[in-house]
């Protein structure tokens, strides 16, 4: 840019460190970037709205009763067991925990769970890979126990991945409870799904550092956090509604406002 500048005879010889200066005093910052996906489903309002209606414990315009439960549910996939070349050093005073840097591969997980959005429990389990058995098994770990295998209705909040996806996950999970009802989210919105917080926790508190010697221990240490979450944690404070989602899409679809 500097040299483009120069040649163009509007200024004497400019430096490049003079150019970044202007740009970043007038927030000009050509080399900093931010990646997006655009909302394209065409029903994304609607998708978007009845999730947080639930959320808000509202469906089709009614308050849900006490007996009516909503689940988010979801997979991590790809959760590695990594076991070091050299063994972990502690931490010690004035210095933090030292990981090796190169590790053997020991297989990975996929981690499914659901959480119970206005209760803060949750249940998972780690499976080889995903899919529609391995998801149809978490739905039988949550519907056969209490309080959901008497529940008036259990509402699960999915996005569209192959496990749950379309009107055939609709039929074939319904077909074994009656009571469950599968919402989809919006393509491309797994902002929306509280499960995502959670996954957040496990990445942030349970796997990092990545340092297991095997399969088990890393299924262990999931199945243990769970365990140990569901005695401390509360609900999600979530404060996105039904009208800063309208405020939102008014900001991508200005002409439609």
């Amino acid at each position: 840019m500097a040299q483009y500048v120069s040649r163009s005879g509007l200024v004497a010889p400019i430096s490049g460190s003079t150019i970044w200066r202007w740009l970043h005093d007038d927030a000009i910052r050509p080399w900093q970037h931010r990646t997006w996906i655009f909302p394209r489903d065409p029903d994304f309002a609607l998708k978007a709205g009845r999730i947080l209606d639930l959320y808000a414990r509202l469906w089709s315009g009614q308050a849900l009763r006490d007996d009516e439960f909503v689940i988010s549910a979801d997979e991590k996939t790809s959760i590695q067991a990594r076991s070091r070349r050299h063994a972990t050093r502690t931490c010690q005073p004035g210095r933090p925990m030292r990981i090796e840097h190169e590790y053997r591969r020991c297989g990975a997980w996929a981690y499914l769970a659901a959480l119970d959005v206005h209760h803060a429990r949750v249940l998972g389990r780690c499976e080889l890979k995903n899919g529609i058995a391995p998801f149809d098994r978490l739905v039988d770990q949550v519907m056969t126990r209490p309080p959901y295998d008497e529940a008036r209705r259990v509402f699960w909040i999915v996005d569209n991945g192959s496990g749950h996806r379309g009107q055939r996950a609709v039929a074939r999970l319904q077909s074994r409870y009656p009571r469950l009802v599968l919402v989809h989210g919006p393509v491309h919105a797994s902002w929306l799904n509280q499960i995502e917080i959670y996954f957040s926790i496990v990445q942030r508190k349970v796997l990092t550092p990545n340092d297991f010697s095997s399969l088990e221990a890393v299924a262990e240490r999931l199945l243990e956090f769970q365990s140990y979450y569901e005695s401390i944690a509360k609900p999600f404070e979530w404060k996105f509604t039904r009208q800063d989602l309208a405020q939102l899409l008014s900001k991508l679809h200005p002409a439609a406002a």
